[in-house]
């Protein structure tokens, strides 16, 4: 019993993630704001503040508010899902260069090119490094 409801826990905000997919594809932000901080709340109690899950949580609720032109709201969580992805993964994981990238698309929406490229350049070193 115990393991099948830690099974649904974790699938749950999954569920909810594929949903919002939907949504956010469909231009239908607002339906798809709520389902993301409820996953985003899921994932934090059940695995923690610093699980990768929750850095994944982060950036996809980050991107909503980037495709809504909320670049304000969306950079606090791209900054705190790198800070996640290089805790738990290491900082040359591709999931920390998917951040990066992300982090530097916010940035060059905000005309601050000059601290997008670093950041590009070092999306760039992890891609290239071969596993």
């Amino acid at each position: 019993m115990r393991r099948s409801l830690a099974r649904t826990i974790s699938t749950w905000p999954r569920t909810l993630n594929n949903l919002v997919l939907t949504y956010y594809t469909q231009g239908r932000y607002k339906q798809a704001e709520p389902l993301y901080k409820r996953a985003l709340s899921i994932y934090e109690k059940s695995l923690g503040p610093d699980n990768p899950d929750v850095a994944t949580s982060l950036s996809d609720l980050a991107g909503l508010y980037l495709a809504q032109g909320r670049q304000a709201q969306a950079e606090p969580l791209y900054k705190r899902a790198l800070a996640i992805h290089e805790k738990a993964l290491g900082p040359n994981h591709p999931d920390v260069a998917n951040t990066l990238e992300n982090l530097a698309a916010l940035y060059r929406a905000t005309n601050r090119d000059t601290a997008a490229e670093p950041m590009v350049q070092r999306a760039a070193r992890i891609r290239a490094i071969k596993r």
